[in-house]
Order: structure tokens, then C-alpha cells, then sequence
């Protein structure tokens, strides 16, 4: 059983995310996502005009005319939150908003009646949860984000999106949650985006998109240890990362994550 405090701020999200489903949403939630794609439903003879893709050969060649497979559209969708708890992910407010944006979007699923599920990962799958229907399945999902306790500091979004590639054979709306300080991804997320619908978001604090000139600055990397020394004497040094991805939001804890949000999917629907 949960603790008391975890079920009051489980709650508190909860109440948060609703309100936030109508404003980022607006009731238009199934117009910004493709269904999971065409399930079989007949077999017809072919007639003149039909896409020569959707011949069944084997029954072509068996009555020795052409016939069709005909197919409708599954408009049931399938979300998955990969959700990012690496060391870097507990700096300033980012697990809290993390934990917000991914009840956000777990609340809009149920509203839905569409499935949601979660992968917890650091540089390994901390924790999978399958896609489930219904609020309870959903505030599961958010109490486990906020109970985990990863047992690695690294971060390796490469492996997850792997994972995920060879764990759920449906297509899904698959929204990766990180600070995406990590390397060497770009090239499996392109591949991923080729059968899933994958968003990137990047929540980030102000603090790490760029450092003030000035000052010669000492970090220590929370996720392998390493010390790290930057010479800013001269010039501000920018921090900010350069995602070349077409699906990506980029989000600071000092602000309301649900102004991006909403922006990013005003301009899906537009398109």
C-alpha cells in the first residue's frame, strides 16, 4: 500500500492533468493521432480502379482471378510513455514535471477509452508496465514513476528504444520524456518513427541551458562521476541541445509545459 504522502500528491497530479487535457487537448485529442493502422475485414474481386497493392496472390492463384484484401481503419490507439530516471532526471524540478507531463498525457489516453503504458528506463528497463485501458491502470502508471527507485544512474535511450522496438509490434503514439543528455539515439529514434508515432520531449532546467561568462565552473556528471572543468572566462558557453527531429518539444521547469505543449499540437492539427 502507498504512503499517505504519495497518495496525496498522486491525487494532486491527477486533479493537475485533468484540467490540463481540456487546455493542451481541446477535445480534438483522436484529429492529432493516425489510428494503429488497417485491420483485415474481407476479400473481394478485384475491380477496376482498386490499388493493385492490396491483391491476396495466394487467392488470385487459387480461382484464377484477381481479389482484393480489403481493410478499415483501427482508430483505437495505443500510447506508450518511455519515461527517462536517470541521476540527471532528479536535478532541480525535472522528475516533477516529468511525473505531470506524463499523468498529462495518461489522463488524455483514458478520456479516450484508448490503451496507455509506460517503460521506465535508465541505460537498462528499470520497469514495463503494458498498455492498459482505464483511470486506475493510468494513476499506476503515475504512482510508479514517482516510487521508483532506478537501480542505475545512467542513461542509454538507445537500449529502450530497442526494447521498445522488438516489445510492442502495434504501432503506438510513443512519447520519450528525458533531459536527453546522452548520445549516438538519433539514428534508432528515425527508425522507431518509421512504424510508431514518436515525440520527443525535453525537459530541462534554466540553469543547464547555458552557463554565464566570467567564472571557470566544476561539475561533477551526476549519471557516471566524471569531473568536468569549463573555461568561461570569455563568453557565455550555450548549453542548448540541437535536436534535428521533427516531433520534438523542448520544455523548462520555470515555465507552464503546458504553453509548448499546446503549441506543438495546435501546429500538428493544422497539418
Amino acid at each position: 500500500m502507498l504512503p499517505k504522502e504519495m497518495i496525496q500528491k498522486i491525487r494532486k497530479i491527477e486533479i493537475q492533468s485533468n484540467q490540463l487535457v481540456e487546455e493542451v487537448f481541446s477535445g480534438k485529442y483522436h484529429s492529432l493521432f493516425k489510428g494503429n493502422g488497417l485491420e483485415f475485414q474481407d476479400i473481394r474481386e478485384y475491380a477496376f480502379g482498386d490499388d493493385i497493392r492490396s491483391i491476396d496472390w495466394k487467392v488470385t492463384a487459387k480461382y484464377s482471378k484477381p481479389y482484393i484484401k480489403q481493410y478499415k481503419e483501427e482508430r483505437e490507439l495505443n500510447l506508450f510513455l518511455l519515461i527517462d530516471m536517470s541521476s540527471s532526471t532528479f536535478f532541480g524540478r525535472k522528475k516533477e514535471f516529468i511525473s505531470e507531463i506524463a499523468a498529462t498525457l495518461a489522463f488524455s489516453a483514458v478520456k479516450n477509452n484508448d490503451k496507455v503504458g509506460a517503460v521506465i528506463f535508465t541505460d537498462k528497463v528499470e520497469k514495463l508496465i503494458p498498455s492498459k485501458k482505464g483511470k486506475k491502470h493510468a494513476l499506476s502508471i503515475i504512482a510508479s514513476i514517482l516510487n521508483t527507485e532506478p537501480q542505475s544512474k545512467k542513461t542509454d535511450i538507445q537500449e529502450v528504444l530497442r526494447f521498445f522496438k522488438t516489445f510492442e509490434k502495434k504501432r503506438s503514439i510513443v512519447f520519450l520524456i528525458s533531459d536527453f543528455f546522452d548520445k549516438d539515439y538519433e539514428k534508432e529514434a528515425a527508425v522507431t518513427a518509421q512504424k510508431h508515432d514518436l515525440i520527443l520531449i525535453r525537459v530541462m532546467e534554466k540553469a543547464e541551458q547555458k552557463l554565464p561568462k566570467g567564472a571557470i565552473f566544476s561539475f561533477q556528471d551526476m549519471e557516471t562521476g566524471e569531473e568536468i572543468v569549463l573555461d568561461n572566462l570569455k563568453n557565455e558557453i550555450p548549453l542548448k541541445l540541437d535536436l534535428k527531429f521533427k516531433n520534438f518539444i523542448e520544455i523548462e521547469t520555470e515555465q507552464d509545459f503546458v504553453k509548448p505543449l499546446s503549441i506543438f499540437f495546435k501546429r500538428r492539427r493544422r497539418k
